[in-house]
């Protein structure tokens, strides 16, 4: 039996195994022309027939003898004895050789004049033109493009063969319920062969998805027998770290051999490579992340080795916005939010853990960390690897600062027009500093200052110099969020979330614990933090906290109860001279939309009475 990593090797040695033990040999199928785009070609393609086939006009107008048409000039104008008359795609007659615009033509009862010789093949287009039958149209080995399936209609091919891989994907875990379904504590919604499929079949792989499989060696080794005899490459999730009931490993020596358990990369370390039959099978890791890092890295970059066109990913230069530590001794794959501040590009590390897949739906980038690195120090300039195209991470607006569920639907209202609002949670105070070093485009904030005033204080404070407008987005309730209605005063000796230091939720309930009297430290949990309103909520409603304070749309959408503490002011602070960056045109144009008020008021706990103001907010 299979329990332990047998030797844990770094990425680049895993990749010189893939390549040395395997001869890849792709098959080849044929496909309908209209599934054809994206997909490379097995063998030379050849036209079936010329193009045209005859000689054809390319103009309105008559078909002559070229010949019969010399001396011709507006002195000595000819008529012709013969011509025929034609429009454009016509055939010409064999007889003829030229075609003369009409525009150039004098008609008079049947005959006609001109003061123009033509010249031999003039407007005609000749067989064969285009492309000549059995002419080579695509070599082996080219990627179909979209705009290229008209013409291989046109040279008439219908189904083109082309090369693919033949993956198998066997999902396998007794906890696993499939997508659609709500899961029950203990079952986990199996996403990982969908992933896999989707991203396999982008690059022209063709994927079958088996049925789920128990937590059985037995029933395992059977699906993995059946999938390794029907593919090129099998791919089984889950299972491959030391659990009781991780069979991967066990079940791949038992039909085969383990060439590789263990690679020194994060997420994805308990990744298997093994061969069956001579068919290289891999074993992914049930974490989600994992999975991604091990498809990207390795089975990806692998299926090039087949003629599949997997395409490196686009890599700027960036400035990291935080520092990212780590341990030597792994690569490690850090998905990122990037965008362009000024003339430099801002890259923004998402939040560790295998888990969370929320990182990959926000990420637009990612690095890598070298096995021999220490990390990164807040400021260094670092390799980012694009996950969408140049242009569209250009036009990303960077909004860093405070949280509030408005700031997904001010991303959602901005997607029509193009526009990409990027937001990340660092707190109120986390934003002025972002703001501060050009790390951001605007910084959401709700800092109450011992006036009562909000943001304008902390703002003459940390930007003395740099002139800052803030953007109301609305007047919003703050208040104890907790599954029995109690209030401020109810919370000493309760299990309680908080926000994280910095945050103006944070600097909220410290002011008002001050004022009322309470001790933070008779707040069981007062130092344990989440990073927004929605998980303050989510905390107390699974039970795991009595209470927090969070913003009522928050406490709303969870359906639990909610008592008043105080309203604040949430505004977006913007670098008065950017306001007219094409970005936060569209970005206060969209604050200032009926629709966004609209969807403001829905929420719930919003005031737009000042929704869209723009006020001084520094010097």
């Amino acid at each position: 039996m299979v329990k332990r990593y047998l030797n844990v090797i770094s990425l680049e040695e895993a990749l010189a195994i893939l390549a040395r033990e395997f001869s890849c040999r792709p098959t080849t199928v044929q496909v309908p022309l209209e599934e054809a785009a994206g997909r490379v070609t097995a063998a030379p393609i050849f036209a079936r027939y010329s193009v045209p086939e005859i000689h054809l006009s390319a103009m309105d107008g008559i078909a002559v003898a070229s010949a019969e048409t010399r001396g011709a000039s507006e002195q000595h104008p000819v008529t012709l004895s013969r011509a025929a008359r034609l429009n454009t795609g016509n055939i010409v007659p064999p007889e003829y050789d030229a075609v003369i615009m009409i525009e150039d033509v004098w008609e008079d009862g049947g005959s006609y004049t001109i003061r123009k010789a033509a010249a031999p093949w003039q407007h005609v287009r000749p067989a064969g033109e285009d492309l000549a039958e059995s002419e080579m149209i695509m070599p082996s080995l080219y990627r179909i493009r979209p705009h290229e399936i008209g013409a291989l209609a046109t040279y008439g091919i219908t189904n083109p063969e082309v090369i693919t891989v033949r993956a198998g994907l066997v999902p396998t875990g007794s906890e696993l319920v499939p997508a659609g379904t709500r899961p029950k504590p203990g079952q986990v919604v199996e996403s990982n062969t969908i992933m896999a499929e989707a991203m396999l079949e982008e690059v022209g792989a063709a994927c079958t998805r088996y049925p789920f499989v128990e937590d059985n060696p037995d029933t395992i080794r059977g699906a993995v027998a059946r999938a390794v005899k029907e593919n090129d490459i099998v791919i089984i999730s889950a299972g491959s770290s030391a659990g009781t009931r991780d069979y991967t490993a066990e079940v791949i020596a038992e039909l085969g051999e383990v060439l590789v358990h263990g690679i020194a990369i994060k997420p994805g370390k308990p990744v298997i490579i093994g061969r069956i039959e001579g068919r290289p099978v891999f074993g992914l890791p049930g974490y989600p992340l994992s999975a991604l890092t091990v498809l990207r890295e390795i089975i990806l970059p692998f299926l090039r080795r087949y003629g599949l066109p997997v395409p490196e990913p686009q890599v700027v230069r960036a400035c990291i916005t935080s520092a990212y530590p780590k341990e030597i001794g792994s690569d490690e794959f850090v998905l990122c939010t990037l965008g362009r501040v000024g003339d430099r590009w801002i890259v923004s590390p998402q939040s560790r853990g295998a888990g969370v897949q929320m990182s990959a739906v926000r990420a637009n980038a990612f690095l890598r960390v070298p096995l021999a690195s220490e990390g990164f120090n807040a400021g260094d300039t670092v390799d980012a690897r694009l996950m969408v195209p140049e242009e569209e991470a250009k036009n990303a607006l960077i909004v860093t600062g405070s949280h509030d569920p408005a700031l997904d639907h001010l991303a959602d209202l901005m997607r029509p027009s193009g526009g990409t609002l990027i937001s990340t949670h660092v707190g109120s105070m986390g934003g002025i500093i972002a703001l501060k070093k050009d790390e951001c485009h605007a910084a959401p904030m709700h800092l109450l200052a011992d006036d009562g005033t909000y943001n304008t204080s902390y703002l003459r404070k940390f930007l003395p110099d740099r002139p800052v407008s803030l953007l109301c987005i609305a007047g919003r309730q703050q208040g104890v969020v907790s599954r029995d209605g109690i209030g401020l005063s109810g919370i000493p000796g309760r299990s309680f979330i908080n926000r994280q230091k910095g945050s103006g939720t944070r600097m909220l309930l410290d002011f008002e614990l001050k004022k009322a009297g309470i001790a933070p430290s008779s707040l069981i949990g007062y130092d344990r933090e989440v990073t927004t309103h929605i998980a303050v909520a989510l905390a107390v409603k699974s039970g795991e906290a009595d209470a927090g304070l969070c913003v009522y749309s928050a406490a709303k959408a969870l359906g639990l109860p909610f008592v008043p503490v105080a309203e604040e002011r949430y505004e977006l602070a913007l670098r008065t001279e950017h306001e007219q960056d094409p970005r936060l045109v569209a970005l206060i144009d969209t604050v200032r939309s009926p629709e966004f008020k609209k969807i403001l008021t829905g929420l719930g706990g919003y005031d737009t009475r000042e929704t869209g103001i723009i006020r001084p907010g520094g010097i």
